[in-house]
């Protein structure tokens, strides 16, 4: 399996319209199973939620910067969702191997009891989408919030490692399924 991703320069705020298939090769000019990586203020109101429980419950996402990670696979939603908590328990580890004590439940991470990420995996008609959104400056989130400022930590080099490592994963995945023979 091939995978590519880019971070991008300056700032792109996410609505949750970005989440659709196309948005990643037409910012990135990257096909197939890729990624983009960016900064940017965040509000996505309900009506662009696609988690419906929450949209249902009248939830909304905002926050003054997150560090975004929008990633399109051509897969199944449930191997979308598996890859989707990779992504989420490699921040982890990433973070965590910079002294932060991360607390990972599903798809979410937390830090000293407030909320870093917000996350979904979602189908497309020709892809799987993964957003993964994780707080720089969480003002004006709904929920008690830290982000990457108050820990001191630069979110592009952040995703910059954090993609790096899922290609990574990725990449011994496909040749783990390779090197093994069929059993009766």
């Amino acid at each position: 399996m091939s995978f590519a991703f880019r971070i991008l320069e300056g700032e792109t705020p996410y609505t949750g319209a970005e989440l659709r298939s196309g948005w990643v090769a037409l910012h990135t000019g990257l096909s197939g199973d890729a990624a983009a990586g960016f900064v940017g203020y965040c509000h996505v109101p309900t009506e662009n939620l696609v988690d419906l429980d929450d949209a249902r419950a009248g939830f909304f996402i905002k926050a003054a910067s997150m560090a975004h990670v929008i990633a399109e696979h051509e897969c199944t939603l449930e191997v979308a969702v598996v890859r989707q908590r990779l992504l989420v328990a490699i921040l982890g580890e990433l973070l965590s191997g910079r002294g932060k004590r991360m607390r990972r439940d599903g798809d979410d991470l937390y830090y000293d009891g407030r909320k870093l990420t917000v996350s979904i995996a979602a189908p497309a008609p020709a892809s799987c989408l993964i957003h993964l959104g994780i707080n720089v400056d969480p003002g004006g989130a709904p929920v008690p919030a830290v982000g990457l400022s108050e820990m001191r930590i630069d979110a592009r080099e952040v995703l910059t490692e954090l993609l790096t490592r899922y290609g990574g994963e990725l990449a011994a995945v496909a040749h783990a399924a390779t090197k093994v023979r069929t059993v009766p």
